[in-house]
């Protein structure tokens, strides 16, 4: 940890006890001006933290944080952890460093300055409120290996969150995670190789664990987090869990490949049976949907008959 992060941690620890806590007993506490303790202070809410300032009573921190221990994270993996409180992207980072890693090498930041989910669109990172989780793999047979991956991924992560006492979660082809109807959590799987000779794969998973008021107004679609269930999984054994569970499932993947997943995927499919839009980029089919097919892709009943969609810029919603 950067000795400016060990500050900012400090000043965190102090808000995070719930109440008004002033500037003065801040820079006491870290033997620092009253100004630098301001600075300090703004500069937090660039980080996605909803921090009031009231004068007369100084600083409360609105939302609690969920940080990861990270000596309990390394020493809960046979693989290396990388664990940050700030990173552009744990998805870049491993991608940056793909030839000195080894498959299931980790990296977990609490805030990504440039977060991104599916299609290019920003995933809003805000410090300590999610877990920001990417692992590192290696497909011999290359690309065409990784066809239905996403979905593997995603039969993952519910079965993890399930353990964990989340009710009412369900997957939207190909990667998305909802709870009661609204997305709680993603899945990006970036690839550099060859289609037909070994390629490296991150899997990027983002986690609504406690969202921030003010970064929620920013999202564009219905979103849930994990307050909602009766029990706040702890951030750290989540992470444990979901390590390992796709530790076992991407080796089951590499076996059997996705028919081991049809039953879990089918269980937990939001759509099934229902009335959808499938976007192409400016075209839309509309049907009812099936479920998928052996490689992954969307089954549609159209008024053309029946009909396969795979691969490329395809969006599902319902209709």
């Amino acid at each position: 940890m950067t000795a400016q992060w060990q500050r900012k941690r400090a000043i965190l620890q102090t808000l995070s006890r719930g109440d008004f806590v002033s500037g003065e007993h801040i820079a006491e506490q870290l033997g620092v001006s009253r100004a630098a303790v301001g600075k300090q202070i703004t500069g937090l809410s660039d980080y996605g933290l909803d921090i009031a300032s009231v004068k007369g009573k100084g600083y409360k921190l609105y939302n609690p944080l969920f940080l990861i221990d990270d000596e309990r994270l390394v020493a809960g993996c046979a693989n290396r952890c990388f664990y940050f409180d700030e990173i552009d992207s744990t998805n870049a980072f491993l991608l940056n460093h793909a030839e000195e890693l080894q498959r299931g090498d980790i990296c977990i930041a609490e805030y990504q300055a440039a977060g991104r989910g599916r299609r290019g669109r920003k995933w809003h990172s805000p410090y300590g409120s999610h877990l920001y989780f990417s692992m590192h793999w290696h497909l011999q047979q290359g690309m065409a290996q990784a066809m239905g991956l996403s979905l593997v991924v995603a039969c993952s992560l519910v079965h993890v969150l399930q353990q964990f006492g989340a009710a009412g979660i369900g997957v939207k082809w190909p990667n998305d995670i909802y709870l009661d109807g609204r997305k709680l959590a993603g899945v990006l799987i970036e690839m550099n190789g060859a289609a037909d000779s070994g390629c490296n794969v991150v899997i990027g998973i983002g986690v609504n664990i406690a969202m921030p008021a003010p970064q929620g107004e920013l999202i564009d679609q219905p979103w849930s987090d994990l307050q909602q269930l009766e029990s706040m999984p702890d951030k750290t054994d989540l992470a444990l869990a979901l390590y390992q569970q796709l530790l076992d499932d991407l080796q089951l993947f590499e076996r059997d490949g996705l028919a081991a997943f049809q039953t879990r995927w089918n269980a937990a499919d939001i759509y099934q049976g229902q009335e959808v839009n499938l976007l192409l980029g400016e075209h839309v089919v509309s049907g009812r949907y099936l479920g998928i097919d052996e490689q992954g892709g969307v089954l549609l009943d159209t008024a053309n008959g029946q009909q396969q969609f795979v691969g490329g810029e395809i969006s599902l919603r319902k209709a």
